[in-house]
């Protein structure tokens, strides 16, 4: 009998407490997200938060390679529409709908979810992360909202999240896509703690051991500052601080196209500044649109309100062809050569970025 694609144990801990762990377990698929395993988290998530000997959540992923690379975009292809096509996407509708359900419960969960963020974590993945109240990046990350080389947009609370990092970075980062390590990641809101991957054990031995009778945030708060103390010379040199003025100033425009103009424009030989560059240019044209439209449409909305907007944003990208055309292009052809509808960003019209946002007839967040 297969495993399951998320595994679930309760650790024994001090006062007859427990901790309640959970692995995700596609090591294959470096843990991406399917709809089974979403829903495997919510029903457990949902038990352990009404279990009064559940001390706290441990979320992890199996394997050394990554936490989680993402959402299931394989599958999510197969349920959108090409350029001109019409189908049902209620797979697609499913799946966005109960993965931001399961983001929002992370984010008003009762308990602390102690997230362990290591190696690479990017979209669906980042959309765990920013929901749990104790997010742990370690020395071998690699974080990033992708979503502009497939025709998406940083979903699952990018819209949030990105609004709360400071000056323009989390704009610079949802247009770019542009790859964060642990240092950046503390920068820009995204993590917590770092603590060098060594000391996963440590931390879960730690906090079994833990005293549990006053208040859960400040057990967990002692064992993850203990351990971060021991870990600051593993962390890697940060890119998001050092440019942080040169950001502000490239992000600083009218419009989108000028915005991203004076990102293409920049002449560097900085690596990372570079990559960031170049994943732009070679992006989808619409998604730095929908990017700065959601961050200006989100700016004052609450967080329910935010997964809303997401995802009457993700329904139309569903049915709209940019982001088929995107994931063939990079996972299912490989061929890395998009045959993007627009050929650049300047020809991308206000109207069809407004229809990104006209809303359905059914919301299936009504209850968030």
């Amino acid at each position: 009998m297969a495993e399951l694609p998320v595994l679930f144990e309760e650790l024994e801990a001090a006062g007859g407490k427990k901790i309640g762990l959970a692995t995700l377990n596609v090591e294959k698929s470096l843990n991406s997200l399917n709809l089974q395993m979403i829903d495997l988290l919510q029903e457990r998530f949902s038990a352990w938060e009404e279990d009064d000997a559940i001390a706290c959540v441990f979320l992890q992923g199996a394997g050394d390679k990554a936490f989680c690379a993402g959402g299931d975009v394989v599958a999510l292809h197969g349920g959108s529409a090409a350029y001109g096509e019409e189908i049902p996407n209620d797979y697609c509708v499913n799946f966005f709908s109960r993965e931001y359900a399961l983001d929002y419960h992370m984010h008003t969960f009762k308990k602390p979810i102690i997230l362990w963020g290591h190696g690479i974590v990017m979209g669906g993945g980042l959309g765990l992360m920013d929901a749990a109240s104790h997010r742990v990046a370690t020395e071998t990350n690699r974080m990033a909202m992708p979503e502009v080389t497939i025709g998406l947009y940083p979903d699952v609370g990018g819209t949030w999240f990105l609004n709360h990092a400071p000056g323009n970075t989390g704009l610079f980062l949802g247009l770019t896509g542009a790859n964060i390590n642990a240092s950046d990641a503390k920068f820009v809101g995204l993590a917590d703690r770092l603590v060098a991957n060594e000391y996963r054990a440590n931390v879960l031995s730690d906090l079994q051991a833990a005293d549990w009778s006053g208040s859960a945030e400040s057990a967990v708060n002692k064992v993850l500052r203990h351990y971060e103390a021991q870990s600051a010379a593993q962390m890697p040199e940060p890119n998001v601080r050092p440019n942080y003025d040169l950001i502000n100033s490239l992000c600083d425009g009218d419009s989108t196209a000028e915005i991203c103009q004076n990102i293409l424009d920049y002449q560097t030989e900085d690596k990372w500044l570079s990559r960031a560059i170049d994943t732009l240019r070679n992006g989808c044209p619409v998604t730095p649109h929908l990017v700065v439209a959601q961050m200006r449409e989100g700016a004052h909305k609450g967080l329910a309100d935010v997964f809303r907007m997401e995802l009457t944003m993700s329904r139309h990208c569903a049915a709209k062809g940019h982001f088929k055309e995107g994931v063939r292009a990079l996972l299912i052809d490989k061929d890395r050569n998009p045959n993007w509808q627009h050929k650049n960003i300047a020809d991308v019209s206000e109207e069809e970025v407004a229809a990104f946002f006209e809303p359905f007839a059914d919301d299936p967040l009504a209850h968030l």
